[in-house]
């Protein structure tokens, strides 16, 4: 086998096209290209040859997993799923994970707090915000520690209350404002102790279920 072709310029992701006898196309980075030596008209082995694709994949599952945390945020299992169904092999993508683990780029503690943090801002309440670590897939071993940093969230439902609760609101108003707080995570404490503050007598037409 012949590398017939290297790219004079890389592309968007600072990798250069190299192209072969056969017909084969891959994309290297540089520092593989320097690694491996090759240069145009240089013959490669069956072996040599194997080497320059498991590099080659290896580069792609990290370009894929920078892609990834820059997009989005998510946990190593989360990420390490998501290289696995693009195509990396588990090795592949668990060195990609690691590799990104070593530069300080994921971090698992980190994430929770990011994903406490954005639940709070969205005005939802505890378990809301659990069921957004479940998804993404957050060990539960950094999740009370996060979820300690949940401020008290009475504000957030007075606010919903207020937006939704307009002039004397009938029962069936009342009920669906009551399920779209339980939906948004809160607990039933939180929420009648919201509607005293808003309307003490409202609040006493409710029962708890």
């Amino acid at each position: 086998m012949i590398l017939t072709e290297i790219a004079s310029a890389p592309d968007r992701g600072g990798r250069y096209r190299t192209t072969f006898s056969d017909g084969t196309v891959l994309k290297l980075l540089p520092s593989v290209i320097g690694d491996l030596g090759l240069y145009a008209g240089r013959e490669l082995s069956e072996e040599d040859m194997e080497e320059v694709a498991q590099a080659a994949r290896k580069a792609d599952a990290k370009m894929r997993a920078v892609r990834v945390i820059s997009a989005t945020t998510v946990s190593r299992r989360d990420l390490e799923e998501r290289l696995r169904h693009k195509g990396a092999s588990e090795e592949d993508a668990a060195e990609a994970v690691q590799w990104l683990e070593e530069l300080k780029l994921l971090d698992d503690a980190q994430t929770a707090r990011q994903i406490v943090a954005r639940g709070v801002r969205r005005g939802y309440g505890e378990k809301r915000i659990r069921q957004m670590l479940y998804e993404k897939k957050i060990p539960r071993e950094y999740w009370e520690e996060a979820l300690s940093e949940i401020p008290p969230m009475d504000d957030a439902v007075d606010s919903f209350l207020r937006s939704h609760l307009r002039g004397e609101p009938d029962q069936k108003d009342l009920r669906r404002t009551i399920d779209a707080l339980l939906r948004r995570g809160f607990s039933w404490n939180e929420i009648k102790d919201g509607l005293r503050r808003y309307d003490a007598a409202l609040a006493g037409t409710m029962e708890e279920e």
